[in-house]
């Protein structure tokens, strides 16, 4: 059986372009029905490969991404819950199933997969990864902000440390410490 090799740092910078323009995207267009995804040319051709190698973790990557520029947010879920079962050290994985979780509405699950993502990134990844951990401490803190709110100032100290311009994460400190 051949293995397929993908170089995990160029999917992930491509995966964190590909989401920033998701952001965008998701910040600017109207919801596009479920309908829609699943007659989307892009994902059929996706799903295709996939059904003939469910192994292909760069074309679940691709088939996940596309799910969520399309803003099938359930497809997007299962489709990076697949992929992080194939690669379980692979963060970006838990923070694109946040991002999706967050866009339908589900904190919970959003925060437990911003929590994992947290916990996936390796030292070395740091670096590349600070504007994601800023965030995922962020939304974090500020969901528990009313339950937890030593939590929630741990958190927002956390995302402080990685990105100290967020004004967000500014207001939402001053908030919890005031």
């Amino acid at each position: 059986m051949k293995t397929v090799k993908i170089n995990i740092k160029q999917l992930f910078v491509g995966l964190i372009m590909l989401g920033s323009t998701s952001a965008v995207f998701a910040q600017t267009a109207e919801t596009t029905p479920t309908i829609q995804a699943q007659t989307n040319p892009t994902i059929e051709g996706l799903k295709k490969q996939v059904e003939t190698n469910p192994k292909d973790v760069e074309s679940l990557a691709k088939l996940a991404t596309a799910y969520q520029d399309a803003a099938d947010w359930q497809n997007a879920i299962a489709t990076w819950k697949k992929l992080s079962v194939q690669l379980p050290d692979w963060a970006p994985s838990y923070y694109s199933q946040a991002y999706s979780y967050q866009s339908a509405k589900d904190d919970v699950n959003a925060k437990l997969s911003y929590e994992k993502y947290i916990s996936t990134v390796k030292p070395e990844e740091i670096e590349a990864s600070k504007k994601n951990l800023a965030y995922a401490y962020f939304f974090i803190a500020f969901n528990e902000q009313k339950e937890s709110p030593d939590k929630a100032k741990e958190h927002i100290a956390k995302s402080l440390q990685y990105d100290p311009t967020n004004q967000d994460a500014v207001k939402l400190s001053q908030a919890l410490n005031s």
